[in-house]
């Protein structure tokens, strides 16, 4: 006859039973350069880049091009194929250099992430082999997120061309694909190995393009940098005039201050619910749906930013003259304050941008969280918005809106 176990209902640590706590750091680390002519031969610096480990073999590599920047630049795919050419000892091109589409439609093509995933598949690329994107936000988003899950992570190296994607979308530690109406609904938190900024992709750009990345650089100035946000009232028309320099300057700056804040911030992967660098953006992920794409993600932050700025003044946040001051100095580098998009209503008569709140607190994963300047240069979070306050933002806005429309 088997002995009977000890009866242990009552004993308050049976019930609660043994706990081991897992607790590790994996530490991230990736350089993001400045440069020009990337893939000129004698340039070694993507080479370099891609031996940066000192692993002292041939790296393998497949390269994914956004379509219109192929088309703007038609020598391209013939120089990064003399890119590699020129450098056998450390390189190998696997397989052709593959165009995918840009833009905003991208970001929710599974047809394009699984291109990606077959011809990383069908290539024998392992965990160890590169993959190079080249182009705008859209595109770095939709090969990253793929490159992010084949093997669970191949090594990314982003070539952004654009400007939004040089200071902001290229160089941050995530990705995200657009589904179920929302922005960024699935993605990965994935650092990429190495970013490359090469300033030359910027001079095909098509004008939005061109002076979309001054929105993300309003959008760091407004609440972290009130000397950044000087450069960027002072050189409004040098923007509008497409200055290089200018620009360049305004790329650079704006990349430094988001890596500062990944770095900084303590909370790389967005565990909590505050994203200071998404400021205006709650507004300007629903205006772009709204708008069917029609406003670009551009367009649609320097809206967001205006709203934003225009509704903190009216909470006491900021004062009118430094709300005119943001509103004017956007106005004259050429970036949209208004859009008609703002001023739509649902069929119960309420603004439809307000849903973008609660998308937005969904998103950040329960809590709103707000980010609006206390102060040009200095932030707050709010956990609330005033539909009212929202509802007289956007009527300012639009009684100062300038001739041109914006979709």
């Amino acid at each position: 006859m088997s002995a009977k176990l000890p009866d242990q209902t009552n004993d308050p640590a049976a019930l609660t039973g043994d706990v081991y706590v897992q607790r590790f750091s994996v530490p991230f680390e990736y350089p993001v350069h400045f440069t020009r002519r990337a893939f000129h031969p004698r340039n070694a610096l993507l080479a370099d880049v891609l031996d940066r480990l000192g692993e002292g073999r041939r790296h393998r590599a497949v390269v994914f091009i956004d379509q219109g920047l192929a088309d703007a630049n038609r020598l391209l795919v013939n120089q990064i194929k003399e890119y590699f050419h020129e450098h056998p000892a450390r390189l190998e091109l696997a397989g052709a250099v593959n165009l995918l589409p840009g833009g905003p439609a991208v970001k929710s093509d599974y047809g394009a992430v699984r291109e990606v995933l077959w011809t990383i598949g069908n290539l024998h690329l392992d965990r160890q082999s590169f993959v190079i994107a080249v182009g705008g936000g859209s595109l770095l988003d939709t090969v990253g997120f793929a490159a992010s899950v084949a093997h669970r992570g191949l090594r990314l190296i982003r070539v952004p061309s654009t400007t939004l994607a040089q200071n902001d979308a290229g160089v941050g530690v995530k990705n995200g694909m657009d589904e179920h109406g929302q922005k960024n609904f699935l993605g990965t938190f994935a650092p990429p190995f190495a970013v490359v900024c090469d300033f030359d992709l910027l001079r095909t750009l098509p004008w939005e393009h061109w002076i979309a990345g001054a929105a993300e650089a309003f959008k760091v100035a407004v609440i972290k940098d009130t000397e950044f946000l000087d450069f960027l009232c002072t050189h409004a028309k040098d923007l509008r005039g497409r200055d290089e320099s200018v620009m360049e300057q305004l790329v650079r700056r704006c990349a430094v201050l988001h890596l500062e804040h990944i770095r900084t911030g303590g909370d790389p992967f967005e565990f909590g619910s505050a994203r200071p660098l998404d400021f205006g953006h709650w507004a300007a992920h629903r205006l772009e749906v709204l708008s069917g794409r029609r406003l670009s993600h551009g367009q649609a932050v320097a809206v967001g930013i205006a709203l934003d700025t225009t509704y903190a003044a009216a909470c006491g946040l900021i004062a009118p003259a430094e709300r005119d001051r943001v509103l004017d100095a956007m106005d004259a580098c050429g970036l949209p304050t208004w859009t008609a998009t703002l001023a739509a209503r649902t069929d119960e008569g309420e603004l439809a941008v307000l849903e973008g709140i609660e998308q937005f607190r969904e998103h950040l994963g329960g809590r709103l969280n707000v980010t609006l300047p206390a102060g040009l240069g200095h932030k707050t979070e709010v956990h609330h918005m005033d539909a009212a306050k929202i509802e007289a933002a956007v009527e300012f806005l639009s009684r100062r809106a300038p001739a041109r429309e914006t979709p």
